[in-house]
């Protein structure tokens, strides 16, 4: 075997007899370094191989005992996510059967129809067996679930107490019942003869004759806007109860409220008298509805 060797330095080649044997052992060893080379960049990429599993999956490289551990600790960590979920759902659930309950008083609702101190009955008929065990996913969704009906409920609960209060405002502030407590009409809303002039005139209000003293009564809860004298009404009380109703009591001996006072249906603002243009002790009552005097025969009988 011949090898040729060229020189850079003076451009001569020279030329190496190798005999057989001595060819085949530098080929061996070069066989055997490219082999040991090729060896060696596989363990490497093994090595790295394997970090990069126990980085992506970091109880791979753990003992089973170890793994089991983790595992554990793992599902330990989601029950408690999941007990907290449950706390606030169970509280927002009593928070919600309270605000039932106050609901049904408000509206005077028989509590039989409403029992927020028991579950609902339900009933069915014998399952087939047909279903599937429940999944943590699909727990999670129910929980998520659950949580969007209680808040949907809550808000349906808060409109529907605004209604409640409105009604029970509109109720409260509507003319309705009589301005004393005993007594009787002595005269009536419309055309009458006048007592003073003799006169056929227009009466506008209605007269309750009673003993001189007794309470007079408001009829509906509102705002005090007058007290004290006017023209011909002697010491009056007008309370405006919104909605564009007014309520006035004439002819009164003392008043009990000032401009500006809030007071409730049934509460005394003046007592029974004479003044004005009165003949005797009663009280003149009057109901103005968006500024014109309406018969209050309409309101008294309620």
């Amino acid at each position: 075997m011949n090898i040729i060797v060229f020189s850079r330095r003076n451009g001569r080649c020279r030329q190496l007899s190798l005999s057989y044997p001595v060819a085949l052992g530098v080929l061996s060893i070069a066989a055997l370094g490219l082999l040991a080379s090729s060896f060696a960049a596989g363990l490497t990429l093994g090595r790295h191989g394997m970090a990069r599993i126990a980085l992506s999956s970091p109880t791979a490289a753990l003992r089973p005992e170890q793994q089991i551990a983790v595992l554990r600790a793992q599902v330990r960590d989601q029950v408690n996510a999941l007990a907290m979920r449950l706390g606030t759902i169970n509280a927002n659930l009593m928070r919600l059967n309270a605000f039932g309950k106050q609901l049904t008083q408000m509206a005077n609702i028989n509590s039989r129809e409403f029992d927020f101190d028991h579950d609902p009955p339900q009933g069915g008929s014998d399952s087939d067996g047909a279903g599937r065990d429940v999944q943590a996913a699909d727990v999670i969704t129910m929980f998520d679930d659950l949580s969007h009906s209680i808040d949907t409920r809550t808000a349906q609960f808060a409109s529907l107490e605004q209604v409640i209060l409105d009604r029970q405002l509109s109720a409260q502030v509507m003319p309705a019942g009589r301005p004393v407590r005993e007594g009787y009409i002595s005269s009536y809303f419309g055309q009458r003869m006048d007592p003073f002039s003799g006169e056929e005139a227009m009466h506008k209000g209605i007269d309750f004759a009673t003993e001189a003293g007794a309470d007079v009564l408001a009829v509906a809860s509102g705002i005090v806007t007058w007290s004290g004298p006017r023209e011909g009404y002697g010491n009056l009380i007008e309370i405006n109860h919104g909605n564009g109703y007014t309520t006035r009591y004439a002819h009164n001996a003392a008043t009990l409220v000032s401009v500006g006072d809030t007071v409730q249906r049934g509460e005394a603002v003046a007592l029974v008298g004479s003044t004005g243009r009165s003949t005797g002790p009663h009280v003149h009552f009057e109901v103005l509805r968006d500024g014109t005097k309406i018969d209050p025969m309409a309101y008294i009988g309620r």
